[in-house]
């Protein structure tokens, strides 16, 4: 899927023990069928941590423990589990030793210095947590893409489903839901689908997991492309149509500095973006009709309508709707870029600006293709990616953001669509420490 060697994104998978050995001894299919999906995917760009858990093996050497000298202290069980990590750990490094960094980590204090392996091993750290708090440890400190926990199953299910034939598989949920389902107390050997105290850390920091069964590894390839997939996301806030009110483009909730409509200052800096974004169209594309596809309150369709353009609009967002001006209200409704309400090949011009990052990912190329439907000739996408240092000047940190991607995983999956072309020659963009911006054609 992505022929190019740039490094694209960098990805934490935290890999259940069980899936290394499970009942019967170590399983070397998994490991070979692991093996080789990593190096696939290396080659695509994507660079590993893999923080491998202790499973059976943890299990039986506590177990055995109890049964000489009757109970143990949680110390005593957290470090039988931790050497046990750090042995699949090696098994692990020893599979990728050609091409992994040569330390282990062991001690998640010791921030890596030089990083040039495509694959870092990572194993127990300490007593009171399992290797999932360490995987979102190096999630928050090496700014990964994505934070994927591999394990046996399929979903989370609102309760234990070996208990009760009713439990029902969750899709999407929310770290505050999630705590009602596994607590917030780690105890050694817990069975949970994820770490209580793991969960608490990735919650502080509003870090998006997913939940997906290790053995399925097709359905790890979607995770990572883009495409729907099975298993259940855990976000720090339910991201919907809603998410996107006043609280959120005036407030605090959407981390902007300066408020979308509510501030003088903020008001002028969307003036002069949306003049320059307007000018932009104009000069290069100079198209008869736009769509804006999360067009907030319109103010670049009244731009572009200034200028001779006819400009239509969509947003989710309720709140945006009622802060269109009166004027411009015929030519702005209610829409979603996943399922845009125009016929195809509408609009010689579609584009979105800081829109796509906002999608999960298996909405991505949903609504790339669904924004290809819809054009006649041109679409152009504007996307915060890991590039633009600038944002933070305006921005914080926007818990809405779920897909903060590399410029090159972006321009790659672009590449993937089938009747579109990145357009690279003959334009001016301004460098991608400000922003990303791709252009596209219908072939």
């Amino acid at each position: 899927m992505f022929p190019d060697k740039k490094t694209q994104e960098t990805i934490v998978l935290s890999v259940g023990g069980s899936l290394l050995v499970p009942n019967g001894g170590v399983d070397t299919l998994f490991l070979s069928q692991l093996n080789s999906f990593i190096r696939k995917h290396i080659k695509k760009g994507r660079k590993f941590f893999i923080v491998v858990g202790g499973g059976k093996t943890a299990r039986r050497y506590r177990d055995a423990g109890k049964q000489v000298i009757g109970e143990l202290t949680a110390d005593d069980l957290d470090w039988l589990g931790i050497h046990a990590t750090r042995l699949n750990a090696h098994l692990l490094r020893t599979i990728f030793q050609d091409i992994a960094h040569q330390r282990i980590i062991e001690n998640y204090h010791k921030r890596l210095r030089n990083w040039k392996e495509s694959v870092v091993i990572g194993a127990g750290w300490l007593p009171g947590h399992s290797t999932d708090y360490d995987a979102v440890l190096l999630a928050k400190e090496y700014r990964a893409s994505v934070l994927i926990n591999l394990s046996n199953i399929d979903w989370v299910y609102d309760k234990d489903p070996q208990k009760h034939k009713d439990a029902k598989p969750i899709e999407r949920t929310t770290w505050e839901y999630f705590e009602k389902i596994v607590g917030k107390i780690w105890e050694p050997g817990i069975n949970a689908p994820f770490d209580p105290v793991a969960s608490q850390l990735a919650k502080k920091i509003g870090l998006t997991v997913i939940i997906a069964n290790g053995n399925n590894l097709s359905n790890l390839d979607n995770i990572l492309n883009g495409h729907p997939y099975k298993g259940t996301m855990i976000t720090p806030l339910k991201i919907d149509a809603d998410f996107f009110d006043r609280e959120y483009f005036e407030r605090q909730k959407g981390e902007y500095r300066l408020a979308y409509t509510e501030s003088t200052l903020g008001s002028f800096f969307q003036t002069i973006a949306n003049w320059y974004r307007a000018l932009w169209i104009k000069f290069f594309l100079d198209p008869k009709d736009v769509l804006d596809v999360g067009c907030g309150t319109g103010k670049l369709v009244g731009t572009l309508r200034r200028l001779g353009i006819k400009a239509y609009g969509i947003d989710i967002s309720n709140y945006a709707l009622e802060k269109v001006k009166p004027e411009l209200q015929p030519f702005i409704k209610n829409g979603d870029i996943i399922k845009i309400p125009f016929k195809s090949e509408s609009f010689e011009l579609v584009v979105s600006f800081d829109v796509l990052e906002h999608l999960e990912r298996s909405n991505l190329q949903r609504a790339i293709k669904e924004s290809a439907r819809v054009s006649k000739k041109w679409i152009l996408h504007k996307v915060y990616t890991k590039e633009n240092k600038w944002i933070t000047f305006l921005h914080g940190h926007d818990l809405s953001h779920m897909s903060v991607l590399s410029h090159q995983y972006w321009l790659n999956l672009f590449k993937y669509i089938d009747n579109i072309t990145v357009v690279r020659k003959g334009l001016i963009k301004l460098p991608s420490f400000f922003e990303s911006m791709f252009l596209l054609k219908k072939k």
